[in-house]
């Protein structure tokens, strides 16, 4: 989501974006680096190796479908927002394709 509203990404804007410290996501950008999610420039720029991509563009999806779900139901965008955002990480693949089979009819 914030390379979509940013040329580049750096950590310091993955710690500013998700409130947490930059030690927390250095800690982070290390573990996806290693495990071949990310490549970082010697400048400190983020980008998603094919992996990683294919990962992101995944939980982005279930960003989308969760927001979208929940504010049809009623829940303001902002709380829909920040709630898809916790949920999309731990539903499970069988929840959430029958929430994306129920939203699509």
């Amino acid at each position: 989501m914030l390379q979509q509203q940013k040329s580049v990404v750096r950590s310091i804007d993955i710690a500013t974006e998700l409130n947490y410290s930059k030690p927390s996501v250095s800690v982070a950008m290390k573990n996806l680096r290693e495990n071949g999610y990310i490549d970082v420039t010697p400048e400190g720029y983020i980008t998603l190796l094919p992996p990683g991509k294919q990962i992101a563009e995944k939980m982005y999806e279930r960003h989308t479908v969760i927001s979208n779900w929940l504010i049809s139901i009623g829940v303001t965008p902002e709380v829909a927002v920040e709630d898809a955002c916790r949920i999309e990480h731990v539903i499970s693949a069988e929840s959430f394709g029958a929430l994306k089979n129920h939203m699509i009819k």
